[in-house]
């Protein structure tokens, strides 16, 4: 169980990418009554003192690399990519590794444990504007430049700024499940998930759009995932042709009609999965798919993985501890 974090600055490391992970991990919310833990947030650094920011700032760090010893989450903050790493910080990063701890990397912090020999062979990500440089730097690192964050493994990396609130939420979601990451998603008044783009367990939030009435009929959709709705009735709610309304709602929402449907009735399935004791067939019902195959096919388009399996992910370990 997710209980205690630590987070490894260096020189000339973000402030505000290290400010993600503290507001997911460093406030503690025991008291809320939200169900969300309290957790052991360090901070550390290879030589404890005074550590300059990127800012020009600085940050008094009382605890060495030590600290890193027994974390469950080990978080390698952002830095000037090509500073040199004291060997201390990749030994810890590695050592967290070995022993089973989670490993995460906020934005360019993707470069130390990619040095450390951690994502040798594996999917990682990191901010657009580095990912080639990564990929050059560490041919045997895939480097997939389109997506907020991966998990491979323990090892989940995270692109730039905000992206590393998806990862901590993502994580806080697989180890302590979905309703935790809401809590802490409705505090910080941020979505739960954002769209990455690409299959992973990554949500996508009610999109807003150019013009009113179409994102209140988006809304509609959603409200009446269970009917099917063809492109006519669609328009003649909007008053407009058929083909005006198709040409406007791809400008719009970047998909067709049916296609932005079945992404919203995996979303449904998704939450019907993790917060509901329903069967496959009733959450292929109740999401809007009719039938399980459908929501068996759609799952494994846009998730690359079955019912099954992303409920034992996000619900396995919260029954273990519940």
């Amino acid at each position: 169980m997710l209980k205690t974090v630590a987070i490894i600055v260096v020189p000339n490391f973000s402030i505000f990418e290290f400010g993600t992970a503290y507001e997911v991990f460093g406030i503690d919310r025991a008291d809320r009554g939200n169900g969300v833990p309290g957790f052991d947030f360090r901070v550390c650094t290879p030589v404890p003192g005074d550590v300059k920011m990127k800012s020009g700032l600085s940050m008094h760090v009382d605890l060495g690399l030590e600290a890193t010893a027994d974390a469950d989450l080990v978080i390698m903050a952002p830095y000037g990519r090509d500073e040199d790493l004291p060997e201390s910080v990749l030994d810890a990063l590695r050592a967290a590794h070995e022993r089973g701890a989670w490993v995460m990397s906020i934005c360019s912090g993707a470069y130390a444990l990619a040095r450390a020999g951690l994502l040798d062979g594996r999917r990682c990500t990191t901010h657009w504007h580095y990912s080639q440089d990564l990929a050059s730097r560490y041919p045997k690192v895939h480097v997939d430049e389109n997506v907020l964050y991966v998990q491979d493994g323990t090892i989940i990396s995270s692109a730039g700024t905000a992206a590393g609130i998806d990862a901590c939420l993502h994580l806080i979601r697989v180890e302590l499940g979905a309703n935790v990451a809401a809590a802490i998603a409705r505090d910080m008044v941020v979505p739960p998930h954002r769209d990455g783009g690409q299959a992973q367990f990554i949500d996508r939030p009610m999109p807003t759009c150019g013009s009113a009435p179409m994102e209140a009929l988006l809304r509609w959709m959603v409200e009446n995932l269970e009917h099917e709705h063809s492109v006519g009735e669609l328009a003649s709610r909007l008053h407009m042709s058929a083909r005006t309304f198709a040409r406007r709602f791809r400008a719009e929402t970047g998909a067709t009609p049916a296609a932005w449907l079945n992404s919203q009735r995996v979303l449904r399935a998704q939450e019907l999965l993790e917060t509901t004791e329903l069967n496959i067939d009733e959450v292929a019902r109740e999401a809007g798919f009719g039938h399980s195959v459908l929501l068996r096919h759609h799952f494994a388009k846009v998730l690359d993985t079955s019912p099954q399996s992303y409920r034992r992910a996000f619900r396995g370990q919260l029954a273990e501890v519940g």
